[in-house]
């Protein structure tokens, strides 16, 4: 299955997941002797051969800096870096491509709106709006901010002097899809900006960030087939006009002089300095994967794998899953009674089997349910059945051995 070099149909045709699989080169590989089931997804999915193959193309045929040069190999990097702009666009239904700011992850987009946006606005008293839910990247910004300003960082809901409603669109520890939606419309009335943290829900479903309503929407590139080290910075474009530049360097400027300096327009008044150009193009080009497959038929098949492992690992005797609720995105925590997790991690990596153990960056919801930490089995859509079957032996044999 080759990504599509514009966006295509609707892909009707059945899922066939042998034939994804076949695109992702580090699937197909044993560990400690066994196959390997990769159901780390929610920390770092994988790379389909198209998106390594683009990365590798611009730094064989087209490597050179974006924006400033006049000789070809700039003209085509410029070329393949905007492209990706408007890949991303689309994806999330954006207005415009100046709504679209690339940054390292999730985390540096926090961090830019957070001193971009809100502290200059900021005073003692007022408050940041969070939830329980939230990882670590969308709690210490803001903590940082309020140790800095005298600003006051809160559980929702709403109140008085509330300047900021920040919310994971999905949990990454539980897979709580989070009804940001209903907060919106609340926050809309009472006249609060919100900015979503995506990261978890980009992967498993079609965004379009037009009807969600948000001011914000951030997200990274690896949570969706794409390299580490990008992501995005969507924001309304009155705002971010409005919003002075993060960093100064490079590209984010018109004139310079030493009596003063004229900002770029957006969006490129907040990308100072060189771009990571290669992870751009790779981000862009797993875009394109993903709609030559379907978000809509992404989001259904990880339902039915979610269903079934849920149904599966409930069959463990002393197996409690941790977060039920009604909507989730593709990821089960839970603990064995008895068992610390890392343990648990150790004894599927002797299967073959790659899930996550720890807080998962999202220590208050923890403390929430009372747990030091969970393992994770967090599903994309080259996962199968058999794998979850892999996931459920290897738990009994855990169990059998540690207890």
């Amino acid at each position: 299955m080759n990504a599509a070099l514009e966006p295509t149909p609707a892909n009707t045709a059945p899922f066939d997941v042998e034939a994804i699989r076949a695109d992702f080169p580090i699937l197909h590989q044993e560990i400690n002797g066994k196959p390997l089931a990769y159901l780390d997804n929610a920390a770092s999915s994988q790379h389909p051969r198209v998106v390594i193959d683009s990365m590798s193309n611009y730094y064989e045929r087209d490597h050179a800096n974006v924006h400033r040069g006049v000789h070809t190999l700039s003209q085509r990097a410029t070329d393949a870096f905007e492209a990706a702009r408007e890949n991303v666009r689309r994806f999330i239904n954006a207005r415009s491509t100046k709504e679209i700011i690339f940054v390292r992850g999730t985390t540096e987009a926090i961090n830019l709106v957070a001193a971009s946006f809100a502290r200059p606005g900021i005073k003692p008293g007022d408050e940041i709006l969070i939830s329980w839910l939230e990882h670590h990247a969308n709690i210490v910004p803001w903590q940082l901010l309020a140790e800095q300003t005298g600003a006051v960082l809160k559980v929702i809901p709403i109140r008085p002097r509330t300047r900021l409603l920040a919310l994971a669109h999905v949990s990454n520890a539980l897979g709580t899809i989070v009804p940001v939606e209903q907060f919106i419309a609340v926050a809309r009335k009472h006249g609060v900006p919100v900015l979503l943290d995506g990261a978890q829900a980009i992967p498993h479903s079609r965004i379009d960030v037009q009807a969600l309503g948000c001011d914000f929407y951030c997200f990274s590139g690896h949570k969706l087939c794409g390299p580490t080290g990008i992501g995005v910075l969507y924001g309304r474009e009155a705002i971010l006009d409005a919003m002075p530049p993060w960093q100064g360097g490079g590209d984010m400027i018109l004139s310079v002089s030493f009596k003063g300096t004229t900002y770029n327009q957006l969006p490129w008044k907040f990308e100072a300095g060189t771009p990571d150009i290669a992870g751009v193009i790779g981000l862009g080009t797993a875009i394109q994967y993903l709609e030559s497959i379907g978000m809509d038929r992404i989001a259904a098949y990880e339902h039915t794998l979610l269903e079934y492992a849920t149904a599966r690992l409930t069959t463990i005797p002393g197996l409690r899953i941790i977060g039920t609720a009604p909507r989730k995105a593709a990821v089960v925590s839970f603990a064995l009674e008895g068992i610390h997790p890392h343990d648990i991690g150790t004894i599927l990596d002797v299967e073959g089997v790659a899930i996550r153990t720890g807080h998962h960056c999202a220590m208050p919801v923890m403390e929430f349910y009372g747990v030091p930490a969970t393992a994770r089995a967090s599903f994309a859509f080259y996962n199968t059945r058999a794998e979850v079957d892999r996931l459920t032996d290897a738990l009994v044999k855990a169990r059998d051995y540690l207890t």
